[in-house]
């Protein structure tokens, strides 16, 4: 059993919005082996079949499950949240893990082109004043495991974070997460994978705010008073990284 596996499962057994969910944010987190035709220099052709009128490429979540269906074979690893956007734009399904694993299933054109364009959605960027931070109170359960799945991303990027309500400028309330000291460039990334945990959790956009401070400022000092501090992932031992985000073209 696999993370997706598992994703698959829970869906098909409760039939719920929020498990559905859950699944296509696993599936944009999983790495995939794409089935590949060939290659010619960068570019890559993966291997599509037809089913009523529609055109699939296959990935698989483990080598073995690949090597399995279809022997020795060119591949291309990526992530899904890549190879959605990738599909996408080729107006491809997939077929995921096909044909014994417990998550086979053939993902229509339209369910990727869904997934890439969710994914795609910037959050939006606001500047308002936050002038009091009080104690985070009681959270969604929904929001706590989402923040639980996506904060990891933040291994190396981030010093650290805090949990907090905030009211601001007018008296509007709401809960804050702010990133103490994240490396320079890494705030958009951030921002959109919380947005992407809120997204994939069934709440809306604004259930929650993110911020970005140094730890000098003074309302680093107001968040340590009153927030829930988490202390985000140690960064991946230095050596070589594979990027599967970066994978070849597709043709």
């Amino acid at each position: 059993m696999t993370p997706l596996d598992a994703a698959h499962q829970a869906a098909e057994a409760s039939g719920t919005d929020e498990d559905r969910l859950a699944f296509w944010n696993r599936l944009a987190e999983a790495e995939l082996h794409l089935l590949l035709d060939g290659t010619e220099g960068e570019t890559v052709r993966p291997r599509l079949f037809e089913v009523d009128g529609a055109r699939y490429a296959l990935a698989f979540d483990l080598p073995e499950r690949l090597t399995g269906f279809a022997g020795a074979a060119e591949t291309a690893t990526l992530s899904g949240r890549r190879l959605a956007g990738l599909l996408a734009g080729e107006g491809l399904g997939l077929g995921l893990n096909l044909e014994d694993a417990p998550s086979a299933q053939l993902l229509p054109p339209g369910a990727m082109a869904w997934l890439a364009e969710t994914l795609a959605s910037a959050p939006p960027v606001e500047s308002r004043r936050i002038e009091e931070v009080t104690p985070p109170g009681t959270l969604p359960e929904a929001l706590l495991t989402a923040l639980d799945g996506k904060l990891p991303l933040a291994a190396g990027v981030a010093a650290s974070a805090y949990l907090a309500g905030a009211v601001y400028e007018g008296g509007t309330r709401a809960h804050v997460l702010a990133f103490v000291d994240a490396v320079p460039g890494a705030e958009d990334d951030l921002a959109r994978a919380i947005s992407e945990a809120l997204v994939f959790s069934g709440l809306e956009a604004g259930a929650l705010d993110v911020t970005f401070l140094r730890a000098s400022q003074p309302l680093a000092a107001s968040l340590a008073r009153h927030g829930l501090r988490i202390d985000l992932p140690e960064p991946a031992p230095t050596g070589r990284v594979r990027d599967p985000d970066a994978p070849p073209r597709l043709r």
